[in-house]
């Protein structure tokens, strides 16, 4: 199957489910049978996929502006897209189950948007086009907003909609930025040539500007620090979701982002160094927040801003090993972090409740649920004998071969231990532990809620205990195309004693200890106003109010009522703009006031017409006022006449003529003359205004005037009149054929004035006749 008709029924797949999932029994079990297929058909396209070769495909989408839509499958694009569809086919099976009891419709929406988020997520991840990866980050985006947002009742869930549509649409529009800079540097918007030419784009003066905006797009996307925030606040969408949207969807988009230009800002070592200082800074900051949270998907979501975090620092290291490492933890991670959201999901849904603190004794009622919970706790904590632990000592070696300071690997270790601390408040508390009575249960276990965990948690030990079974078909192509070499990955369960297994050793017994005092400090951190001030998103609720508070000023100050005010702006603006112009132009600017060729009927016209423009300044009589300015209107109507140009002159007749009826018909609905609002000061600076906006268009038609004619336009409309559009008429032609768009939307603009007044004329009617 092509890449295309891959991504093709994806998209369809969304519209499938929304019109037949009303009408089956199990909606679930059925439409993950599309996302199961996809994930063969990935299988299937990736079985020749050695080092860093690629299956490549090519549409044309814009040729006019060199933009196609490039396709492009190697290792690590199909590590992602087997991950999207895998666990995308879990998540419509447990979807299916965890809106069992709720109306179908719901649930039907819920089950198109999460298989639109697949193909959303496929199109950017296959995209091998930075306008068309653009395109298909934005849609990730605007369909996440919709899954977060799903319970729109629930003002929590509208608020961390909006939020993430903003961080992550703000960050969207910082990588498109650095995507046009890239096309300009290079010539190209093609990713893989644009990775192929890392040496020039380094080079150019707009390196520094496209790193950047290429950061803040993937740090918006990824939750990295300054903009982590959003991530837990996302936890408001259904679990789902949650466990889609975590474990390896839109939130490493910003990661697969930074890895894919790894190699094209090579030679900018600050490209590294920021990677690593931030992608620390939001380990740290997962971790401590986790410290501050009780909520089972709280603390859940933190443990990904921290993973998140981890995964840039591996990128930021670059090398062999850190690339080994970055692929293996990907896959760690999404195999471990679904299926610990699918269980927390179970949880919630069996008690109805959503802190950890109010469950207790839930593995004697949701046995197949507290055990993947446990083996996928085993495997975040990095214990053997789960693919958790081959993926941390990886990540320890990148650190040790990168020469990394003693700090860097202290801090990495106290950010995993977090991670270690979660894992044992995810597998122990709500399950085992005992509180004063075991938590109430609502729902007991079905086949569709425990499938994905387990299937997932399995996994994860399967993999651990036979890692050949991904090392050579996956890890090491994924690795070596982030390296843009081939490359040979130890990826295997026992390394022996080594420095590696000692600091792993050292991650689980701090985090032993942090799960030990977490009963004791996670509510005084929660509660302490300076750290939840600094780590929260109370940043962004002062910009987001303060940009609220500046559109109402701004609108106060400048929608103020005055329709003459706005008028004068406009006017002015355009005064401004055109004597700019006309200054610019000074040093060939000439006025020919030759009157030999001056003609008696013209200027008769032309007199007519100011006079009619002068008395309608003049009159206070908003009829008499109309019909000045329908003698205007009449007289321009004459000078195309006089000079040769009688379809001009008629259609100028016409529309003239309508709006003069129009606009007099609805001067009779109100007082003729209206008391006078403006006041001396304002008179004057209209006449300004007017004086200078006459003198600027007079100077401009002399000054063309003056120009030689060059009559090539009219040479070539003369030309091709008959030829191309069969019409000897060359002022029609030109209006019908060549400017017929234009012409178009000024026939629209003067129906819709038309049917706008009807519309006025027939309010009032049927008003008056009511009275």
């Amino acid at each position: 199957m092509p890449l295309t008709a891959c991504i093709a029924v994806a998209f369809v797949s969304a519209l499938v489910a929304r019109l037949s999932a009303p009408r089956l029994r199990h909606p679930g079990w059925v439409l993950a049978s599309i996302p199961a297929a996809l994930f063969v058909a990935f299988l299937w396209l990736g079985a020749g996929i050695e080092g860093t070769a690629a299956v490549t495909e090519r549409i044309e989408w814009v040729p006019a502006l060199g933009v196609a839509l490039d396709f492009r499958l190697d290792g690590f694009s199909l590590l992602f897209c087997l991950l999207i569809t895998g666990i995308g086919a879990l998540v419509t099976i447990y979807a299916g189950a965890y809106f069992a009891e709720k109306p179908r419709d719901k649930g039907a929406r819920f089950l198109a948007l999460i298989l639109l988020f697949m193909a959303a997520m496929l199109g950017t991840l296959l995209s091998d086009n930075l306008i068309g990866l653009y395109v298909f980050w934005e849609l990730t985006s605007l369909v996440s907003f919709l899954l977060i947002g799903f319970d729109s009742q629930q003002l929590a869930a509208r608020k961390a909609a909006l939020q993430s549509l903003i961080v992550t649409a703000g960050g969207g529009l910082c990588l498109f930025a650095a995507i046009l800079l890239t096309g300009s540097a290079l010539g190209t918007f093609t990713l893989s040539e644009v990775v192929a030419r890392g040496g020039e784009l380094t080079a150019s003066p707009l390196a520094p500007a496209i790193l950047v905006l290429l950061c803040l797009g993937a740090f918006t996307k990824s939750a990295q620090v300054p903009f982590h925030f959003w991530l837990p606040n996302a936890m408001q969408a259904p679990t789902p979701a949650s466990a889609y949207l975590h474990s390896a969807t839109m939130v490493k988009l910003g990661v697969y982002l930074l890895a894919r230009f790894d190699q094209a800002f090579a030679g900018m070592p600050a490209f590294g160094t920021t990677l690593v200082v931030f992608g620390t800074a939001t380990l740290l900051v997962g971790g401590l927040r986790a410290m501050m949270q009780s909520g089972f998907k709280g603390v859940l979501a933190q443990s990904t801003v921290g993973s998140l975090g981890l995964l840039v620092l591996l990128i930021g290291l670059g090398g062999e090993t850190a690339a080994v490492a970055t692929v293996g933890f990907i896959l760690a991670h999404a195999l471990y972090k679904a299926a610990l959201f699918f269980c927390a999901g179970n949880a919630i849904h069996a008690t109805g409740r959503t802190q950890i603190t109010q469950m207790s004794g839930l593995g004697a009622r949701l046995p197949m649920t507290a055990l993947a919970a446990a083996l996928a706790a085993v495997s975040m904590a990095g214990l053997p004998p789960m693919v958790g632990f081959i993926s941390k000592e990886l990540v320890f070696e990148a650190q040790l071969a990168d020469t990394a300071s003693a700090i860097a690997v202290a801090l990495a270790v106290l950010g995993n231990a977090a991670f270690v601390m979660i894992a044992l408040l995810s597998a122990i508390d709500p399950f085992w532990k005992r509180r004063q009575s075991p938590s109430e249960v609502h729902h007991d276990e079905t086949p569709g809620l425990v499938a994905g965990p387990l299937v997932l948690a399995g996994l994860g030990l399967l993999f651990g205990l036979f890692p050949a079974l991904v090392a050579h078909s996956l890890v090491v192509p994924a690795a070596s195309a982030l390296a843009g070499r081939p490359i040979e990955a130890s990826f295997y369960l026992w390394h022996g004693f080594t420095p590696m297994l000692a600091l792993s050793a050292a991650v689980v017994a701090l985090g032993a200890v942090l799960y030990a005092i977490w009963p004791r400090i996670h509510w005084r951190l929660g509660e302490w106003p300076p750290l939840v001030a600094l780590l929260g998103d109370r940043g962004y609720f002062r910009v987001f109010d303060g940009l609220l508070d500046l559109a109402g000023r701004s609108t106060r100050l400048l929608q103020n009522g005055d329709q003459r005010a706005y008028t004068a702006t406009v006017v002015a603006a355009t005064l401004v703009l055109l004597a700019a112009g006309l200054v610019a132009a000074s040093p060939g600017f000439s006025v020919d006031l030759d009157l030999s060729d001056l003609r008696i009927a013209p200027v008769a016209v032309l007199v007519f017409m100011v006079i009619g423009a002068v008395a309608a300044t003049r009159t206070r009589s908003l009829l008499a006022a109309m019909v000045c300015v329908g003698v205007v209107g009449f007289g321009s109507a004459l000078v195309f006449l006089l000079n040769g140009a009688p379809d001009l002159a008629l259609t100028q007749f016409s529309v003239e003529v309508l709006v003069v009826v129009i606009l007099t018909a609805l001067l009779l609905r109100i007082p003729l003359r209206p008391a006078s609002t403006r006041t001396t000061g304002e008179k004057g600076f209209d006449v300004v205004l007017a004086g200078g906006f006459g003198l600027l268009v007079f100077g401009a038609l002399a000054a063309m005037t003056a120009v030689p004619f060059d009559p090539r336009l009219s040479a070539f409309f003369a030309a091709a009149s008959y030829p191309e559009a069969w019409g000897r008429n060359v002022v029609n032609v030109i209006l019908v054929d060549f400017r017929a768009i234009d012409t178009l939307g000024e026939i629209a603009v003067v129906c819709f004035a038309a049917l706008g007044a009807w519309s006025l004329l027939s309010r009032t009617r049927r008003r008056g006749g009511a009275r």
